[in-house]
């Protein structure tokens, strides 16, 4: 992807987050309007299958099946490994509160249970994260996976907001941030080839 490109991307989304903070409030209110027993199912099956192990996992295997794929397996452990810490790192500086702890909206009691009590910053969002931040490298090694997989990612941001977990801001942030994290792993690979030099060293002669 061109420099002046991804400059475009990340202003326009840039601009789309700061202009999600002025619906924040509203958005989600609207959304938990939808709320009934066959949504939270789906919306729950999908926040499982959206958590970090079962994507490192999922996407580990998928990857090792395609044999010319196998030597990107630790560029996609690198950029899965940089989300989580990124993602750390601006929940603890930023404090943002989710939306039920606002009073805003109510969270089903098995998603508080869980551990939305202990680990209760918002912004950004986790799971939007790790689900954008395979995209980039699912494009380059699956391309005619890419769309399936955008579309599973956006519907893991969605469930964020329905479940009154995160605001609008947060999944776009979190799952822009993640995208980026993508792209800046595939450059450096790219150009040093990490991945690639240490999968040849382990498994070739």
């Amino acid at each position: 992807m061109k420099k002046n490109k991804i400059i475009f991307i990340s202003m326009f989304f840039l601009f789309l987050i700061i202009l999600s903070l002025y619906f924040d409030s509203e958005f989600v209110k609207v959304i938990s309007l939808t709320r009934n027993n066959f949504l939270n199912d789906v919306f729950n099956g999908i926040t499982f299958f959206s958590s970090g192990i079962v994507i490192f996992i999922f996407f580990t295997g998928l990857f090792l099946l395609k044999k010319n794929s196998r030597k990107q397996i630790l560029p996609l452990w690198f950029t899965i490994f940089l989300s989580v810490v990124v993602g750390f790192v601006l929940k603890i500086a930023i404090q943002r509160p989710r939306p039920f702890q606002l009073g805003l909206v109510s969270v089903l009691d098995v998603l508080e249970k869980n551990s939305h009590l202990i680990w209760n910053f918002a912004f950004p969002s986790f799971h939007a994260m790790l689900a954008f931040c395979v995209v980039p490298l699912l494009s380059k090694e699956f391309p005619k996976l890419k769309y399936v997989w955008l579309t599973f990612a956006c519907l893991v941001a969605l469930s964020r907001v329905y479940f009154g977990l995160h605001f609008l801001s947060d999944v776009i942030a979190g799952g822009v941030i993640g995208y980026l994290l993508g792209i800046i792993v595939i450059k450096i690979e790219k150009e040093n080839r990490f991945g690639e030099k240490i999968y040849n060293k382990i498994f070739r002669k």
